[in-house]
């Protein structure tokens, strides 16, 4: 009984830490995915020829922090306009108005103000790009709240380990006080403290080993559910960070296990006769 209700207790609260580990890793998948979304828009000279765009676009393309680069032209940009309008393209009085484009997304570590402070420069440098447009303010406001959010996330994930071994420690201290004389009794024989310690230890583990072995099958029944729910969320959550949340619960379990019952074994070991029979 006391085996089966170590194994609920510990596997309850490996659920909860997985469950905060799961969400960090969703959180930063989530920011990442905003800051590849934020678009740098250049504005192209009206008299640029194709050959001319093409050869930006080419080098463009081989700059590290471009992610995406979509090319929106003239006629493509009146189109989007008058869409935005509720008008007809048709509409439009004389020459097209809107100047062709490139949309620029950037990879993920590059979206920071002084990552654009040295992209944009040579940017407005070039004669056949007459203005180039980024979100510099909403990138900043979202970065500075992606590190609090992070910090935040990180000090309660410390603090429920911190507290996930506590409550499994004394799980595995009850569990093995119900066995103290037993222990006793072997000392008396002269059984070495490695003797002694073998199979509390090993039981242990196996209480670890299971309990982790449920808490991941739980958090992945949840996981299946929460896509369920909005398949969009399939994008978000992906293979390294079950594969993360799934090995920082198989690690704690086993070592928060072990080494609870490492200090409790040797706590009764180091007891004196009088105490074991009152403790």
């Amino acid at each position: 009984m006391n085996v089966l209700t170590a194994c609920i207790s510990t596997t309850l609260m490996l659920v909860l830490l997985g469950t905060v580990i799961f969400f960090v890793g969703f959180a930063h998948n989530f920011s990442h995915r905003l800051q590849e979304n934020f678009t740098v828009t250049l504005m192209l000279d009206e008299n640029i020829t194709q050959q001319q765009a093409y050869d930006i676009q080419t080098r463009l393309r081989r700059q590290p922090c471009v992610r995406s680069l979509n090319y929106v032209s003239k006629e493509k940009a009146q189109k989007v306009l008058a869409e935005e309008l509720g008008t007809e393209q048709s509409e439009f009085l004389g020459e097209n108005p809107m100047p062709a484009s490139f949309e620029l997304r950037l990879k993920a570590e590059y979206a920071n103000s002084d990552s654009l402070n040295k992209i944009i420069p040579p940017l407005q440098a070039d004669s056949l790009i007459v203005d180039v447009t980024a979100p510099q303010n909403l990138m900043d406001s979202l970065n500075r709240n992606i590190r609090h959010i992070s910090i935040v996330l990180l000090i309660l994930a410390l603090l429920l380990t911190l507290v996930s071994f506590v409550l499994i420690s004394n799980t595995i201290r009850l569990t093995i006080y119900a066995r103290r004389l037993i222990i006793r009794t072997m000392r008396l024989v002269g059984a070495s403290h490695a003797f002694i310690r073998r199979p509390f230890i090993g039981k242990a583990l196996i209480i670890g080993l299971v309990s982790a072995m449920v808490a991941c099958a739980i958090l992945a029944i949840g996981v299946y559910y929460l896509i369920k729910y909005d398949p969009d969320m399939i994008s978000l959550i992906t293979l390294q960070t079950m594969a993360v949340t799934f090995a920082a619960v198989v690690v704690c379990g086993i070592f928060i296990t072990w080494l609870s019952a490492h200090i409790s074994v040797t706590h009764y070991l180091k007891m004196s006769r009088g105490k074991i029979y009152t403790h």
